[in-house]
């Protein structure tokens, strides 16, 4: 596929999706920007994508920019055809001020939806997460839909859950209000696993690390829809591309949630000797809400104790011809990428 004469810029690009997109990129024979809080960071970044199969790499470029800030967005958007809106702060723990991780994820999206728009970008595709759609409705039986919104008041909604849902919600408002010309894709993505990017542990992938290096004491009874990163990366690109995307919004998981105990079952079928840290116990539901209410970072948990939310992405697959792996795959995936790159003990 030759692209040579569209340019992408991805927001992002030391982040653990935005890595695997630009990868993608590169081998779709696109030219890709991306963004990082610091030149300084380009050459330990390029060395990542390298390690992760990079090719072309002399269609990337780097431009240092902020979420915080508009200095260098303008450079950034100047003569792309798409942006992909990668970036967003992640915070694994529970912070005091939400505003820590609401406000610059909003107005940073705001900030790169505004220079695109006046760069005449055709399109941006955003990511934001299934923490925008399935949380705060309680125990409800039904199958989440892109037609979801999750309830920020209710139970188990987090400041990072709180900070895509106002993001994405502030970027619809955007497009209605200002952005006359300009089509937005908004992408749903589960709980994300899969091959690690050089040698941070992002996102779910944490799971699995804790998992195999001992420090998961046991499994809560709670269950995780899942997806591969290297899927989250395709549909973006699909999304990106495909006429019938525009002003959508696309949830992308692999298939039924998967039981936190049958995670580490798959570890230790598949990853032998490395996997003998890897818990066989399951945590009595009554022991993670007590800790829950000593240790806020556990209350998410303890609301969906028990309780297998159902996710639909038939959207994408017949929208954007999206063909997913097993979720099994992305978490084998991510333990022989730790195990490989040394992320776990021996």
């Amino acid at each position: 596929m030759n692209n040579t004469r569209e340019r992408v810029l991805v927001t992002g690009g030391s982040g653990f999706i935005a890595g695997h997109i630009i990868v993608q990129l590169l081998e779709q024979g696109y030219q890709v920007r991306t963004t990082v809080r610091s030149l300084r960071k380009e050459s330990t970044v390029r060395a990542v994508l390298a390690d992760a199969g990079m090719v072309n790499d002399s269609a990337l470029s780097f431009v240092a920019a902020d979420l915080t800030n508009d200095a260098g967005w303008s450079e950034a958007v100047e003569g792309c055809d798409y942006v992909l809106h990668v970036a967003s702060p992640v915070h694994l723990r529970n912070v005091r001020n939400e505003d820590d991780v609401i406000v610059p994820a909003r107005e940073g999206t705001l900030r790169v939806l505004r220079a695109a728009h006046r760069a005449g970008v055709r399109r941006v595709v955003l990511t934001s997460a299934f923490h925008a759609v399935g949380f705060g409705h309680g125990r409800a039986d039904r199958t989440f839909t892109e037609d979801d919104w999750s309830v920020l008041n209710g139970p188990g909604v987090d400041a990072y859950g709180k900070s895509k849902t106002l993001a994405e919600r502030a970027a619809w408002d955007f497009i209605a209000a200002e952005g006359r010309g300009m089509e937005l894709v908004t992408m749903l993505p589960v709980a994300v696993m899969g091959p690690v990017m050089g040698n941070d542990i992002s996102g779910s992938n944490h799971v699995v690390q804790r998992s195999l290096d001992g420090r998961m004491p046991g499994y809560p009874n709670m269950w995780m829809p899942i997806v591969d990163v290297r899927d989250v990366a395709s549909a973006h690109i699909l999304a990106m591309i495909e006429p019938g995307a525009a002003g959508q919004r696309f949830l992308v998981s692999s298939g039924p949630s998967i039981a936190m105990k049958d995670i580490g079952v798959l570890l230790r079928t598949h990853l032998g000797d490395a996997a003998k840290r890897v818990p066989t116990r399951t945590i009595p539901d009554f022991v993670v809400r007590l800790v829950a209410r000593f240790n806020a970072d556990l209350r998410p948990v303890a609301a969906d104790l028990g309780f297998v939310k159902k996710v639909s992405s038939d959207k994408a697959r017949r929208v954007l011809g999206w063909q997913p792996r097993p979720s099994q795959e992305a978490v084998i995936a991510a333990g022989q990428s730790m195990i490989r790159k040394s992320l776990v003990k021996s």
